[in-house]
């Protein structure tokens, strides 16, 4: 290996951190920020179909599609080295048949990714699961709040805070280990049943708004960056005000274009 090469993060890495290190993910959508994202050496990078609500401004993720992912994918990839690429199978891309999941994951490889997501646990996502490891695509689940569920969960609620739910979601979080998952994501559940099923499994577990005792922890990009004043859960901890910075960069440059301070001779040939 050469000095200077940057040691890739492989799905293989992200199981040993189990009980040793925090896993740390984020999810872009672009080059430019995957780039900016890579850089910083965090270990997965997800190219969420939230991408549905912060890029393309629908209420819900169910609107995008294969084409539109893939089109993310294929952006987010080229600007990665390091971090593990991990592609959100939207809806429809994977419950219609076993043969159109096991197509679109391909497909997401293909275009960079290095495993795809899968959101629940019933016997068909099982059975997919199962298809795609065994054909040597990496696959991440997910339980918990499920997004593409919404409107069966009748909002975004924490979900497993009745004993039945709780039992739901420990069995299906045992079936997704057990069906070949590298890792699984535990959306807005109480903290003591993620507490639980992070002790139960042994492949790591990936927080949000699931509490501290998660293996590692994941937010999208543009929550973390308080890109959008209007949308603030109590999960979401805000490291910046783009929203603010952006706005009054842009003010700035209004101004100076107004004015006639931009361009000025040096800035010009």
């Amino acid at each position: 290996m050469e000095k200077n090469s940057v040691k890739k993060v492989r799905v293989t890495d992200i199981i040993k951190k189990k009980n040793k290190e925090k896993i740390v993910a984020l999810t872009a959508y672009d080059y430019t920020m995957a780039k900016i994202l890579d850089d910083t050496g965090i270990d997965i990078i997800l190219i969420g179909d939230s991408a549905a609500n912060v890029i393309m401004g629908y209420k819900t993720t169910l609107p995008i599609n294969v084409k539109e992912m893939l089109v993310f994918t294929e952006a987010v990839s080229r600007g990665v080295k390091r971090a593990l690429v991990v592609a959100d199978m939207p809806f429809l891309s994977y419950q219609i048949s076993l043969e159109e999941g096991v197509k679109n994951a391909g497909l997401f490889l293909k275009k960079g990714a290095e495993a795809v997501k899968i959101e629940g646990a019933s016997l068909d996502i099982l059975k997919l699961i199962e298809k795609l490891v065994s054909d040597g695509v990496p696959v991440m689940g997910h339980i918990g709040l499920t997004p593409q569920s919404i409107h069966f969960y009748g909002g975004y609620r924490v979900v497993g805070k009745d004993r039945t739910e709780e039992k739901k979601l420990i069995e299906g979080a045992k079936k997704l280990e057990e069906a070949g998952c590298f890792s699984l994501v535990l959306e807005k559940i109480p903290l003591k049943l993620a507490k639980k099923i992070t002790k139960i499994l042994k492949i790591p577990t990936i927080g949000i708004g699931a509490g501290p005792y998660c293996d590692g922890q994941i937010l999208v990009i543009n929550d973390l960056l308080g890109m959008d004043p209007s949308f603030s859960p109590k999960y979401v901890r805000r490291y910046a005000d783009l929203y603010t910075i952006i706005g009054n960069a842009v003010k700035k440059f209004k101004e100076d274009v107004e004015k006639g301070n931009f361009p000025s001779e040096k800035e010009s040939f």
